[in-house]
C-alpha cells in the first residue's frame, strides 16, 4: 500500500491510513493527564464506547494496566451494559468518534442523572452533544474521517486511552513513542504476498487469532468494512479448543503475535482443519507465511494494527472494491 500508486492513492481509506503516521508524530501524551488525575482519585477507570472508538482502545490501555500491575481497576464494556453498573465512583471515558452515537450518549446523560462528577468524552469533532454531556472532553487532532471505516482515529483513540494509563503510573514514553511513525509506515507499506491474498479470497471466513487487547478483534472488524467478507475472532487460544470443528478446507487464519509454547499445538490443529495460517510477528515462526514487521516494544500493538491494514487493503484491491464506502454499512452506526 502507498500513495505513489492511484490504485491505492485515490480512497480516502488509504490516505487516512497513511495520515496515521503523521498522527501518531504529533501526539501528545500530556492530553489525557486530566482524565489520569480523576483515575488518580478514584481508582476506578471505566472505558465505554461502541465498535471501534471501544475495541482497540479501551482493551490495549486495559492490558497495559495490568501488565504493569497498576493500582487501579480497569474495565471496559458497551455503553447499555455500562448503564446496568453502579459507576459513581469510577472515572468514566466515553468514546464517541462522531460525538453522536446513541449508546454512549445515552449512557453519558445516564451518569449525569446519577450524578458521576467525572465522566469524559473522546472525540473526533468539538462540541458534540456527547462532550456536552460530560463534565469535560478532548477532540482528537486527527480530524473527520471521509471513509467509512475508520483508521488514523482508533489509532490516535487508543494512543489517548492508553496514554491515560501512562499518566496515572507516571510513565514517561516519549522515548518509545519517537520511534513509532517510522515502524507504523513500514508495516503500512510492507509488499504483501500476493498468494496471501490469494488466500484470503478463497475462503470461507477469515479468522483473526489474538490476545484480548484490541487487535485482532478489530482487525476482524475492519475485514468486514473492507473486504466485505466473513470474519471471526478468536481470543488467546480459543481456536484450538472446538472452533476448528467448523473451520472449512481453505479457510485462513491470521495469528497476530503467536505464544511461542502454542506452536506446535496450533500447527497440528490447523492442518487437521486444513486451513492456511499467516503470523504477523516481529519474528519469522514456523507458520505457512510470517508477516514480519519492526520491533516497537510496549507500542508494538499499533504495528501488529497497522500491517493488518495493509494486507486488508491489498484484498480490497485486488476485488476492485470501493474500500470508502461499503454497501450496508455507515460512519455512524447508530446516530441519535
Amino acid at each position: 500500500m502507498n500513495l505513489k500508486e492511484e490504485k491505492y492513492a485515490q480512497y480516502y481509506l488509504v490516505q487516512e491510513m497513511m495520515g496515521t503516521v503523521d498522527t501518531v508524530r504529533k501526539f501528545n501524551s500530556a492530553d489525557s493527564q486530566f482524565v489520569a488525575d480523576a483515575v488518580k482519585e478514584t481508582g476506578k477507570l471505566m472505558f465505554a464506547g461502541e465498535g471501534s472508538s471501544r475495541i482497540m482502545p479501551a482493551k490495549n490501555a486495559r492490558r497495559t494496566a495490568m501488565r504493569w500491575g497498576l493500582d487501579v481497576n480497569v474495565q471496559t464494556d458497551g455503553s447499555y451494559q455500562c448503564c446496568e453498573y453502579k459507576l459513581d465512583d469510577y472515572t468514566v471515558v466515553l468514546d464517541s468518534n462522531s460525538g453522536r452515537t446513541k449508546e454512549t450518549l445515552m449512557l453519558a446523560l445516564d451518569l449525569k442523572a446519577k450524578g458521576n462528577k467525572r465522566r469524559f468524552s473522546l472525540s473526533a469533532n468539538p462540541a458534540t452533544p456527547l462532550e456536552e454531556a460530560c463534565v469535560k472532553g478532548h477532540v482528537l487532532k486527527c480530524g473527520w474521517e471521509n471513509a467509512v471505516a475508520a483508521t488514523k482515529s482508533v489509532v490516535e483513540q487508543a494512543l489517548f486511552c492508553e496514554s491515560i494509563v501512562w499518566n496515572a503510573a507516571g510513565k514517561d514514553m516519549k522515548a518509545a513513542l519517537k520511534g513509532l511513525p517510522e515502524k507504523i509506515e513500514t508495516a503500512l507499506t510492507l509488499p504483501v504476498d500476493p498468494e496471501i491474498v490469494e488466500w484470503v479470497k478463497g475462503a470461507h471466513t477469515i479468522y483473526f487469532c489474538g490476545m484480548n487487547d484490541g487487535v485482532a478483534e478489530e482487525l476482524t472488524l475492519k475485514t468486514n468494512e473492507i473486504t466485505r467478507r466473513k470474519s471471526d475472532f478468536l481470543e488467546g487460544t480459543y481456536a484450538v479448543h472446538g472452533i476448528e470443528e467448523i473451520m472449512q478446507d481453505g479457510d485462513i487464519v491470521f495469528i497476530v503475535a503467536p505464544i511461542e509454547n502454542e506452536y506446535d499445538k496450533f500447527l497440528t490443529v490447523f492442518k487437521n482443519a486444513g486451513v492456511h495460517v499467516v503470523a504477523i510477528d516481529t519474528k519469522p515462526t514456523p507458520f505457512e507465511k510470517t508477516v514480519v514487521v519492526p520491533e516497537a516494544g510496549e507500542l508494538q500493538n499499533y504495528v501488529y494494527l497497522c500491517a493488518g491494514w495493509n494486507l486488508l487493503v491489498e484484498v480490497g484491491i485486488s476485488d476492485g472494491i470501493n474500500l470508502d464506502k461499503p454497501n450496508r454499512a455507515r460512519k455512524v452506526g447508530n446516530e441519535m
